[in-house]
């Protein structure tokens, strides 16, 4: 009987254990990009534009879903105004004007829309092609590591008030809105002077905002743009963007979870954009080292490069890093999964190796599948110390090789695809997301 009773306790053990490995990645008792994302977005069609949104709107407004919107320029949002968005409603970006919108620091937006109710911001074209129009900014008062804790975005916006294109202060609750089961949909449109818009940029936003659920498919530029502040990120979604999926700069505090990065080599830019790119500044000059540098903690992250021809895509140079780190930064990943890139991490070459630097940037529990290299020093031909260093078992770091048909639970579905981690037959979940637990 003893013997029994033990059996049954040790295959108990091994049964939760498999379960622990397995919670690697996105997770969920379901499947939860079902019924709210959509990755043919170019087949849908909303009709024509019923109501037009264009200057500077400085009162409360509601869009109601029963309207289509069609932003005419550059829209902002001022004077401690609030936009509210119903569920289900559309707002198309005009591709002449370079349609934006802006919501300016004290304003706030209140997108809450429903998983099976979503809001969708997307091209106004018959056509619809990446970079169609600008993008989405929301700009908040928590710090940056700006000199003077303040700055602008600088794209050719035209405000009718300067102080409408800064962002940044000493907030670092501070609450700008809510954006929950949103879609946008091919921004990030060039401009000449001012390069790509991103689809999606939070400019020192407090962590009292509310960002989850919202997916960014088809950008020309980077999909989600963080600058500065202390925002908390969940459950995000970037889909074939032509360059960064999730950037992180100027001062950035913020940890990001159960969020997607698919990539494809025929999609992304040739000059080496990533799935994460984490800096805290780009020039150092313009950097005040005595504030908080950006700090990130991922978990629970899928980054994914989809190729027909792995080993072929990377012979030719089309497969790059899947994250890149800079100096004077914090990165912690954990939980996760990168699949398919070369190699799977860049350190900058300026990130001298040694304990202060390898306890600022740490990687653990992560599942590293068909990465050719996986965390190096960027132009450092032997990367020996730093493969050994994050291969110790201390860190519960996984290698392996596995085809995505097996690595993930329906990666090629074209509606509904799921990117769960699936390994032994195993999915990716916790007993927290059984609905039967509420």
């Amino acid at each position: 009987m003893k013997k029994i009773v033990l059996s049954i306790a040790t295959i108990c053990f091994i049964t939760l254990g498999l379960y622990a490995q397995q919670e690697k990645g996105i997770y969920g008792y379901d499947n939860w990009l079902s019924s709210w994302t959509d990755f043919y977005p170019a087949k849908t069609t909303y009709g024509e534009p019923t109501q037009i949104l264009t200057g500077s709107i400085d009162s409360d407004i509601t869009l109601k879903k029963r309207d289509i919107y069609l932003l005419l320029g550059d829209v902002f949002v001022t004077d401690s105004t609030t936009l509210t968005i119903e569920p289900g409603t559309v707002v198309l970006g005009d591709y002449k004007t370079n349609g934006s919108l802006i919501i300016s620091k004290g304003s706030k937006i209140v997108a809450k829309g429903e998983q099976t109710d979503p809001i969708v911001f997307t091209s106004n074209r018959p056509l619809k092609k990446p970079g169609d129009w600008g993008g989405i900014f929301i700009l908040g008062d928590a710090p940056t590591n700006k000199f003077g804790n303040e700055a602008s975005i600088n794209y050719g916006l035209k405000p009718d008030s300067y102080e409408n294109l800064k962002y940044g202060g000493e907030n670092t609750k501070s609450d700008s809105g809510i954006m929950r089961y949103v879609r946008i949909e091919f921004a990030g449109k060039r401009t000449k002077e001012y390069g790509y818009f991103n689809a999606f940029t939070l400019a020192g936003v407090g962590e009292e905002t509310v960002i989850d659920n919202v997916m960014v498919s088809y950008c020309k530029g980077n999909a989600f743009n963080v600058l500065g502040g202390n925002v908390i990120l969940d459950k995000l979604v970037s889909y074939r963007a032509n360059k960064n999926d999730y950037s992180f700069n100027y001062g950035t505090q913020t940890s990001i979870s159960n969020s997607l990065a698919v990539r494809s080599p025929y999609v992304s830019s040739p000059d080496g954009f990533k799935s994460m790119h984490i800096l805290s500044f780009d020039n150092k000059d313009d950097a005040d080292l005595a504030r908080l540098q950006t700090n990130v903690f991922a978990s629970n992250m899928s980054l994914i490069n989809v190729s027909k021809e792995l080993e072929r895509d990377i012979n030719m140079g089309l497969v790059k890093e899947a994250i890149f780190i800079g100096e004077a930064t914090s990165f912690k990943l954990d939980k996760s999964v990168i699949s398919g890139f070369k190699p799977a991490v860049f350190l900058d070459e300026n990130i001298v190796i040694n304990n202060d630097n390898l306890q600022r940037i740490q990687f653990e529990r992560t599942y590293f599948n068909n990465c050719k290299g996986n965390i190096f020093s960027k132009f450092k031909s032997n990367n020996d110390d730093l493969e050994s260093w994050y291969g110790s078992r201390a860190f519960d770091n996984v290698y392996s090789k596995g085809p995505d048909s097996e690595t993930f639970i329906d990666l090629n579905n074209s509606r509904t695809p799921d990117f769960r981690l699936r390994i032994n037959k195993i999915i990716a979940t916790t007993d927290a997301d059984n609905p039967d637990d509420d």
